[in-house]
């Protein structure tokens, strides 16, 4: 039984690895982008929501339970905060520095107990909290370089901070709404269908939908599509029910080191010398917690 446990949770965490890798590759197709960037986050969740809505059924079929309100309706709300995350992310990293906004949306594991314990009454556990403590370390080490604040970016800095918490309310909201074990995508694709539509309004008074969209945008789309959101999105979702939920918000961390080798690889793009110091400590700050193991109780 012990065996069986360990091997299940080494799944999930090589699963929420590879979420974090694929999801590492967000800001690279992006950039790649000319597509209005609300636009294509809609078009982007509405893509994955019609790709997985035969599994969906499948699903459906296996639960033998209607295609009714009290089935999506746990997926509206954290749909539509995912939606906002996007927009508010977008629009905060347009009115401050690049630094400024990878520093506030690695807040994440800082404001995921908090929300988490308000929704669901779970405290971390002791090396979580220690390995928040590592990994905030690295995260400071890359304020003190790549933070500045100024009057002029105050209101960017403060848009960012509320997509971080957008960010983090959606992925707290999983644990207690998502099923814990089957029907998972009874859950996902409402989710993506509701934040894909809310996006796409949002964007109409400032997007034309179709005009102006080139063949390497709609590429990138979906390839965003794909990557960050189907697997991305779907497998941070699924480890949220079947792993320490600050174990989840640690591993994004992970993903500015991703889009730093990407940017490097693909663009050029040389990381700054205290980028390799802090993201040991945040690769350090995520081992913490996993491997930090009770000593088993002696036997009577």
């Amino acid at each position: 039984m012990e065996r069986n446990s360990s091997s299940s949770r080494s799944l999930e965490l090589g699963l929420l690895a590879l979420a974090n890798l694929v999801s590492g590759s967000s800001a690279i197709l992006i950039k790649a982008s000319t597509i209005n960037p609300v636009l294509q986050a809609s078009y982007r969740l509405l893509f994955a929501a019609v790709a997985l809505t035969p599994v969906f059924f499948r699903e459906l079929r296996r639960s033998g339970r209607k295609l009714d309100f009290a089935l999506v309706a746990p997926a509206l709300l954290p749909g539509v905060i995912l939606g906002l995350h996007f927009i508010s992310w977008i629009l905060g990293a347009r009115m401050t520095l690049a630094g400024n906004a990878t520093v506030i949306v690695t807040m994440v594991p800082v404001a995921m107990p908090f929300l988490v314990f308000f929704m669901s009454r779970e405290l971390p556990r002791k090396a979580e909290v220690w390995g928040t403590i590592v990994a905030m370390a690295g995260v400071a080490i890359l304020a003190s370089f790549d933070f500045h604040f100024a009057p002029e970016h105050f209101l960017g800095d403060l848009v960012c901070f509320v997509a971080m918490l957008f960010y983090s309310v959606y992925l707290a909201l999983a644990r207690s709404r998502a099923p814990r074990e089957g029907g998972l995508w009874l859950y996902i694709v409402p989710l993506y269908f509701t934040g894909g539509i809310f996006d796409f309004f949002c964007a109409l008074p400032f997007a034309n939908p179709v005009r102006g969209i080139t063949r390497t945008d709609l590429i990138m789309t979906v390839a965003l599509a794909i990557g960050p959101t189907i697997v991305g999105h779907s497998l941070m979702n699924r480890a949220m029910t079947r792993l320490q939920p600050q174990i989840v918000s640690l591993s994004n961390l992970t993903q500015f080191i991703v889009a730093g080798i990407l940017a490097f690889l693909l663009f050029g793009e040389l990381p700054r010398p205290e980028f390799a110091a802090a993201s040991v400590l945040i690769v350090a700050g995520i081992a913490l917690p996993i491997l930090w193991r009770r000593a088993p109780r002696p036997v009577a």
